[in-house]
Order: structure tokens, then sequence, then C-alpha cells
């Protein structure tokens, strides 16, 4: 037997008990005759004393002993001296006398220190991501995924959801970012592809009659890196017959509540009613489509004011279509030159070509380098719209619609971050719906479809796709926004033949490329779909914000890099030419 408790699971109930522990060396401490070791298991931590005096050989054995080795020991639990207890520790009361003591392993020195959280370079940590999972936490992160997926899978259970696994090796139907290809050995020629999502398989459930879905899903996309992506993510996936968009918002809003207030008690939770915006207020307010609220900062509209404006930028935009908006910051003339231009920097990345500024000075005084061509009308309507007062700065946006959005949106999220406004230990939740269906490619210089292609427009609005204004239609999509990021998003899905058709058109699909595409779910929507809506939620990313982690790599065992390698394991790698020629796979050389 290796053990009879773990390395948390005594107490002083069991003092004069002999008990057997094995774990890891967690520190050593060597007091010139008694030697006490912190022992750790995933549960916890036990010291344990080798005392000479009492047990000669198991110390003899001790002195060998280096930080990380795994042990078995035995011995007797004892209470710690007065004075001598540790309040940090569920164990800290008592200590195990140890009278037998086996070394199961020796260790090397690992190349960073398990038992403090200092920082380590990430590929470091990601090329010993063993070692890594052994720090308190990391291995914290990955037991709270487990609870928070554990609890979702009974809740869903409760609400009387089927869990339904579905294939990994799925056809290829190209619709949103680009897929992994695994290469058919049988069929030379042919391809499976990775599933960027269970979308078209979860809708075929629907007709199925399987009305209520979930999975925890395995997903794949082959896309550049960033902190909240990965190649390969899990999703919890949820589909749903007979429903409308409530009853998706309703179940989903009661799921993050009750995970939020199970996982996060300490945190406050704003607004438990979960405001619901459209993607219009939402861009027109805050900039972007999955706004923070937990800082109260909105954008305002300053297009009509300044349509005849002397400042040439501002009118110049509005004569070529674009707007004038305004985002006013309380407290932001102590903003340094420097700190502006970081912000102008900023706006820069999203395609503005500046960022005016008027400041508000504490003594009163307006300072800005535009003040010249406008005219006191058009500086008092800013003033009065805004609210500018005394220590406030504006800045200003005026390009298309979607420049100035996105420019001011990341301004004001960075200027949230300056002045500390965006709490960690505050949750702001919100949904936002009615996106539109479509969106311009400049890549492919085209619309293509926003969400993808089976999204159902607003009821009003299907007359409108047989238009040359069929862009301007809305669909019935909806995301679930926490803190700023996009946890879940979804929509009703589209199930009446002739609408879809309408849709397909729109987009450009011919009835030929929508077979070749889609032929197995149009086929099986011959034999009556029922009206079907569902939702995928990133489970990484909720993780993250969760476990109050900057990306999705912290909450994940076993990441890639942001280069989507695997630094532990090598990965991707070559493949003997055998293994190669068997795929039927040429590979040519850049």
């Amino acid at each position: 037997m290796f053990r009879t408790h773990t390395c948390n699971g005594i107490s002083e109930k069991n003092v004069d008990e002999k008990i057997t522990l094995s774990g890891w060396v967690h520190r050593r401490r060597d007091h010139g005759g008694l030697i006490f070791i912190d022992l750790r298991d995933r549960y916890g931590i036990t010291q344990i004393v080798f005392d000479p005096n009492d047990f000669p050989k198991a110390h003899v054995i001790a002195e060998k002993i280096r930080p990380e080795y795994v042990l078995k020991v035995t011995g007797k639990v004892r209470p710690r001296p007065s004075g001598m207890t540790n309040k940090n520790l569920e164990t800290g009361k008592v200590e195990v006398l140890i009278s037998e003591v086996e070394i199961l392993t020796e260790s090397k020195t690992p190349p960073f220190e398990i038992d403090q959280d200092r920082e380590v370079n990430e590929e470091v940590r990601l090329e010993y991501r063993y070692l890594d999972l052994r720090r308190e936490r990391m291995k914290n992160n990955i037991i709270l995924r487990h609870k928070v997926i554990k609890h979702i899978r009974d809740f869903m259970d409760n609400e009387n959801f089927l869990e339904i696994e579905t294939p990994i090796l799925i056809k290829g139907t190209p619709e949103g970012s680009r897929e992994y290809i695994v290469p058919s050995r049988l069929y030379p020629g042919h391809f499976y592809v990775l599933p960027q999502s269970p979308q078209q398989l979860k809708q075929l459930l629907m007709v199925a009659g399987m009305d209520k879905y979930f999975q925890i899903a395995r997903c794949f996309r082959d896309e550049d890196q960033r902190g909240d992506r990965q190649p390969e993510f899990t999703q919890l996936d949820i589909e749903m017959s007979f429903i409308n968009e409530e009853d998706i918002i309703d179940l989903n809003s009661k799921l993050l509540l009750s995970i939020l207030e199970k996982f996060s008690s300490e945190r406050k939770i704003l607004d438990k009613n979960l405001p619901k915006l459209t993607w219009q207020e939402a861009m027109d307010n805050y900039g972007v489509d999955k706004p923070d609220l937990r800082f109260d900062m909105q954008i305002v509209d300053l297009t009509e004011e300044m349509q005849a404006s002397g400042f040439s930028v501002f009118s110049n935009a509005i004569k070529d279509g674009g707007i004038v908006r305004a985002l006013k910051i309380n407290g932001g003339a102590k903003f340094s030159r420097k700190e502006i231009d970081e912000l102008t920097e900023i706006a820069k990345i999203y395609e503005a070509k500046g960022l005016a500024y008027i400041i508000y000075d504490e003594n009163g005084e307006i300072r800005s380098p535009i003040l010249k061509f406008l005219s006191d009308k058009e500086q008092k309507a800013i003033q009065e719209k805004t609210k500018a007062s005394k220590g406030d700065i504006v800045f200003f946006g005026a390009d298309k619609f979607n420049i100035v959005c996105a420019s001011l949106g990341h301004v004001r999220l960075a200027c949230g971050d300056k002045l500390n406004l965006r709490d960690e230990n505050t949750f702001a939740i919100c949904w936002v719906t009615d996106f539109p269906m479509f969106e311009f490619s400049k890549e492919e210089h085209k619309y293509t479809a926003a969400h993808h292609p089976f999204t159902s427009p607003k009821l009003d609005q299907t007359q409108m796709l047989d238009t040359d204004e069929f862009y301007k239609v809305s669909s019935r999509a909806y995301d679930l926004v926490l803190n700023g990021n996009e946890i879940g998003g979804g929509s009703i899905r589209i199930h009446d033949p002739e609408v879809q058709s309408k849709v397909f058109k729109a987009l450009g699909i011919s009835k030929e490329d929508a077979e070749h595409r889609f032929g197995h779910l149009l086929k099986a929507f011959q034999y009556g779909a029922p009206p079907h809506g569902g939702i995928a939620w990133g489970i990484d990313r909720l993780i993250m914000i969760l476990c109050k982690e900057a990306n999705i790599r912290e909450v994940i065992a076993f990441p890639k890099d942001q280069k989507a390698k695997d630094l532990m394991i090598g990965a991707p790698s070559t493949l003997p030419d055998t293994q190669i020629k068997e795929a039927n796979v040429k590979v040519i050389e850049k």
C-alpha cells in the first residue's frame, strides 16, 4: 500500500495513528539533526519529521533526499509543538514522525522552482509543462476547470439535456476559419477535416428528434494564435428544438449565474438581470460588440453637430459617408503627452488616421490643437453632449462607421485600464443581440455570413434578402459577454428551405455548390426539421476569467505556444517517408 491518507487528509483527529503517505518533496529543511520535509501530492502538504534519536535509519536516508524526489513514508501523527503550527496549511496543526522511508524515484534539479510562484519564461514552462502543473497556481486552475465542467454537466442533465458525442473526422465545408486537413489513406485524394465546431452535426441531431443536446466538445481551427485562442479548444455546445431566443438566453443566463455564484462567490455581479443590448446599441455606445460594462464610459455621436465644421477632418469624414463621435474620459486631463500618444497608436491599430482631443483642465482652461478650427457653437455642442467638465479629456473619431467604432472602442478599454476601472473582482454580464446577417470580406471582395449560413434572419426582414440591400438584414444571433469577453455565441437556425435558398443566393452560393458543401444537411431538412437554435461557449475563456488569468494557455493542461507549437513533445514534427507515402501525401519543400 502506497498510502493510507493523502497529504491533506490528516488532522488532530489522527494523532497517535500510524499512517503511510506518498508524494513529492516540496521543501526540505535540515536543522542540524532534525530534518523537516514538506511532502506534497495533489491534495495538499503534510510536514514530516526525521529524528536521528528515534529512527536513525530513516534519518540517514533523509539526508540524501532532495526537492521533487518521490517518497513513500510511514510514521506516527503527532501535534506540532506550541507556537509551531502553520495556519496556511490544512494539516498545519500536526506533523508525522517518520519511522520508515522509501525513495521511490529521484529527481534532477528542476529548471525552475516548484515550491514558489515566481515568474518563469513561458517557453521553459511549456517545455516542462508536467513540472509547471505541479505548481500550486496551475494545479488549482486545472482543478477548477474540472469542477466547472462537472457543474455544467450536472446542470444540463438536470435540465433534461442529453450529452451526445459527435465525430472528430468530418467533411470539409468551408464556412469560417481555416480547417485542419486529415488525408485519407483508404481513399487517395480525399480528406477529412477536424471540426471547427459540431455545428451541422448538432442541427442534424435536432432533425433526429434529440431536442435538448449538449456536448463538452473539442474543436479545431487553423488560425493565428493570440492570448484567448488555441488551435484546439473546448466548447460547451448546446442545441434545442421548439424554442426562440428568449428560451436560450434564459437557460444560459441561469447556467452562467450558477457558475459564478458557486465558483467566484467573493466577486460582485453588477446586474443579475443580465442586460440586453442590440448589436447597434453596443457599437454606438461602446464601439465593440462585446462591451465591458464594468465601467460607464459611453461614446456619443456628433455627426449632426459637425456637418459644417471648419475642422476638415470632421466635415470631410461626414461628406464621405462617415461619422464623428466623441469619448469623454473622466479625470483624463491628467494624461501626459506620452499617454495620449500611446492612445493614438492604439487608435491607429484599428485604421484611425489619428486621435483628436480636447483637454478641460482643472483650472477651467480648454486646450487642444483643434480648437482654432471649431466655432464657439461647435465647442459648446461638444461640451454639452459629452458633459465634459474640469479634469476631463474628450477624444474624437472621424471616419467610416466601423473604423470609428473600433478605434474609440479600444481607446475606451485602454483608458479603463489606465484609470483602474476594470475591476477583476467584479462581473459585468450582458447579452448582445440582433447582429448583422452579413459582413463584407475585404479578402474575398464580397459579403459573407457574419455567423454561418444557417443563421436565421429576423423574421420581419426575410423579404429584404431578395433586394440589393440584403446586407442590411439583421440576424437572430446573440452573444453572451462577460467583462468584455465573448464567452458564448449562437443563433436561431433556418429550418425553412425557402428562406435557406434566399440566404444562399445572397451569399452567392449556387445550388450546385450548396449541394456539394451542405447536401447532407439540406437532405435531412426535407424530412421535417423542427424550429431550433443553439449556442456554444468558450470553456477555456470562461475558466481563464474565473482564474483571473491573462490567457487561456494558463487553464489548459497541455497548450500550444503562440506559434501553435507544442514545445513539450515537439509537435508539429516530420514523419517518416513511408508514413507520408502511405497517407497519399506529397511534401513540397518551400
